[in-house]
């Protein structure tokens, strides 16, 4: 049975190309959660290694993995087991010809309730994901875990309103975005991490869902490109107000959450009563127009 209170952990922490040093790290982070009271904790975007899309390099694909074959999926459902929390772990999925950037959902005692693969995949300068990775197919979900119900986006999906409408629509209580974003090479006096977290905040506000983001720090260079990820994780409440805000530090954040609230206020609110699907069909086209 879900808990009547939840505690979100949120994780910061530099990566490098040692995998077996980084996955070390998050495990260390976990722990720290877990013995601070967590239920559920996240951890960033591709964690285990560096975030290797500024560059385009036919070796990584050799990488990917089944969430099956995973080693970072099979060791942190093994750590969710042994502490008791919920875990959704980033990895680069290998599913035959197809790459996904994707994120196993692995509730408290290890069990693997599915996957989800990232739905918007960027192209631009330092993030030259669609190199890498197929679209993902698997639509957005909402996952019925022992720390209540929750969304998972990745990245780039946090931009996009609908994708965090449609995970509430099917239930969830919590929307969990693991991120890696920061410096943008063409413009490096662009700093996107103010805009970043007021859409975010406005997901959490408009749809009454409670939201964490988890990001990654400091700085790396990959095919001689170097990006300095700025951090600025949090977790925010049903109204979009702040919970909990780090910086440019490694380390965790807790905020604690009560799901039966949030979902009394999404219905007491009526903004998913009054909604009005019958006339949101330019949403479902690219430049707005109905045909009619």
């Amino acid at each position: 049975m879900p808990r009547e209170k939840i505690k979100i952990a949120i994780t910061q922490m530099r990566c490098s190309e040692d995998a077996e040093e980084n996955c070390a790290r998050a495990e260390t982070l976990v722990r720290q959660a877990a013995k601070e009271g967590a239920n559920l904790v996240l951890l960033q975007e591709l964690f285990a290694g560096l975030y290797f899309c500024p560059e385009q390099n036919g070796a990584r694909f050799a990488e990917a993995q089944t969430a099956e074959e995973s080693v970072v999926v099979a060791r942190f459902r093994k750590l969710a087991a042994e502490l008791g929390v919920v875990l959704p772990v980033s990895f680069f999925e290998r599913a035959n010809n197809a790459r996904y950037n994707s994120a196993a959902i692995i509730d408290a005692g290890g069990a693997l309730l599915g996957v989800y693969r990232k739905s918007h995949i960027p192209d631009g300068p330092g993030y030259r994901e669609k190199f890498y990775f197929n679209p993902g197919d698997t639509g957005f979900r909402a996952w019925q875990t022992k720390a209540g119900t929750i969304g998972v986006g990745i990245c780039w999906d946090q931009w996009f309103p609908e994708a965090a409408r449609a995970m509430a629509l099917a239930g969830a209580d919590l929307l969990l975005y693991p991120t890696a974003i920061g410096s943008e090479p063409q413009d490096p006096a662009l700093d996107s991490s103010a805009h970043w977290q007021r859409v975010m905040q406005g997901h959490a506000g408009a749809n009454l869902c409670a939201l964490a983001a988890s990001n990654r720090v400091g700085e790396e260079t990959v095919g001689g490109v170097q990006m300095r990820f700025y951090g600025k994780s949090f977790i925010a409440g049903a109204e979009g107000e702040i919970l909990a805000q780090m910086q440019a530090e490694e380390g965790i954040a807790i905020a604690e959450i009560t799901p039966k609230e949030i979902q009394t206020r999404r219905q007491t609110w009526g903004v998913f009563r009054d909604r009005r699907p019958d006339l949101y069909r330019p949403l479902l086209t690219l430049d707005g127009k109905t045909n009619q």
